[in-house]
């Protein structure tokens, strides 16, 4: 069995949401400074790096990321290719895209995760994202994950349609993946995201596991 982790390192150089709180990473508590052992404190947004996207982010009356179904976030998942697309994955994307019959948790792999590898670390407003009618399509698959490469699955300056279709309908996002070392293909997801009470969403660590 191979793992990968496609998690991103957080660190005060990784980019965030316009507006979104920046990462502050500081000891706080010193070893060389005489202290018992380090101690870190951390200051970020909720929706920093890999993350979990609850429904709460955009319902008013939507479940927090604490009250989310374990086994949606674990599972059988598809890496699907979409490198191809240059701008918006819509419903004829998805429809071309030949996901496997079946498939309940859907990554999607777009050139975005190129901007991991290279370690960009200003916001791209150039991203692939993924509209409404795709969304809509992914739902009546019974898809109950949609996975991402970037730090929204929905495209800039267009946020709640996208988002709106997969929440109502219980769908989990999850983003901010980094896909750059992974082949398409089937693998195991397990993706946690930090429990936090009453959160919109929260950071989280996902790891494929491939034969």
């Amino acid at each position: 069995m191979r793992y990968y982790d496609i998690s991103l390192a957080i660190s005060p150089e990784l980019p965030v949401w316009p507006g979104d709180p920046g990462i502050e990473l500081d000891r706080v508590s010193k070893l060389e400074e005489g202290a018992n052992a380090n101690v870190s404190r951390m200051n970020m947004g909720a929706h920093t790096g890999t993350h979990v996207d609850a429904p709460y982010h955009f319902l008013a009356k939507g479940a927090p990321v604490d009250k989310l179904d374990l086994q949606t976030l674990m599972g059988r998942a598809s890496v699907v290719d979409m490198t191809g697309v240059a701008k918006v994955i819509d419903v004829e994307a998805v429809q071309a895209a030949s996901i496997p019959r079946g498939t309940k948790r859907v990554l999607l792999k777009t050139r975005n995760s190129s901007f991991w590898r290279s370690k960009v670390r200003q916001f791209r407003t150039d991203f692939v994202g993924v509209d409404a009618t795709a969304a809509e399509w992914l739902v009546g698959q019974g898809v109950i994950l949609v996975g991402v490469d970037y730090l929204s699955v929905a495209p800039y300056k267009n946020s709640r349609p996208t988002h709106e279709v997969l929440l109502k309908n219980n769908v989990v996002v999850v983003e901010g993946l980094n896909l750059s070392g992974v082949e398409p293909g089937r693998y195991m997801l397990y993706c946690l995201p930090l429990k936090l009470k009453g959160s919109d969403g929260a950071p989280a660590r996902a790891i494929l596991v491939g034969e």
